[in-house]
């Protein structure tokens, strides 16, 4: 036995398995369900577990960063 643990969301009582995970789990499974209280998720945690992709987004520099007007 060993566990996953992946984040998601339900939608219509369905829970979607990301597609890593599709081929591991066949079999019966045992699911708990920990609810987020979502009053209390921070910007910054949510986008480094789902970042955003933007085409031709090119970072600052990091002189770019620090510089002063």
């Amino acid at each position: 036995m060993h566990a996953i643990e992946f984040r998601t969301k339900i939608k219509n009582g369905f829970i979607k398995l990301p597609e890593k995970y599709k081929e591991v789990l066949k079999h019966t499974v045992n699911v708990i369900i920990i609810e987020e209280d979502n009053r209390n998720i921070n910007i910054i945690d949510e986008l480094l577990e789902s970042p955003l992709y933007i085409r031709n987004f090119i970072p600052l520099k990091r002189e770019e960063i620090y510089a002063r007007k």
